[in-house]
């Protein structure tokens, strides 16, 4: 079981819940994170239970961050909006930074997605298991 977090922006949150509605099979095998709005939408039209962290601009993508910078997070999807500006782009920015430095898979557009899941379908994400199995405990 992998932890995964889905994140929309405003303009894109009807994509990310089709695209999960399309992948249901594939994420209810895992342990799925999101932010507020986008959370509730995902778990409004499907099956699936998400962990709901704060909205993105409220401080959501920074939590999330937290469990990145922990290595605790396997896999982000996260729908950007590249035609609106972000109040909270900093956060946005320190987010995927964060994913870059713990070389997390991130995928910020609806075809990298599609990539991602495909290969998680495929069970391609189990050295993520060994990152857990061998990581070392906080002294």
């Amino acid at each position: 079981m992998l932890n995964i977090a889905l994140i929309a922006h405003d303009r894109k949150k009807d994509e990310m819940v089709n695209f999960v509605t399309a992948y249901e099979h594939v994420f209810a095998g895992h342990k799925l994170y999101g932010t507020g709005t986008t959370g509730q939408r995902i778990m409004d039209n499907t099956k699936l239970d998400v962990h709901r962290f704060m909205s993105g601009p409220l401080g959501g993508d920074q939590q999330i961050g937290a469990l990145v910078a922990q290595n605790e997070m396997d896999l982000i999807i996260f729908l950007r909006d590249p035609l609106m500006a972000q109040p909270h782009e900093p956060d946005i920015i320190a987010l995927l930074r964060l994913c870059d430095v713990q070389g997390i898979p991130c995928a910020t557009n609806i075809a990298t997605a599609e990539i991602l899941v495909k290969a998680l379908d495929r069970g391609d994400f189990a050295w993520r298991e060994l990152v857990h199995k061998y990581k070392p405990g906080l002294e």
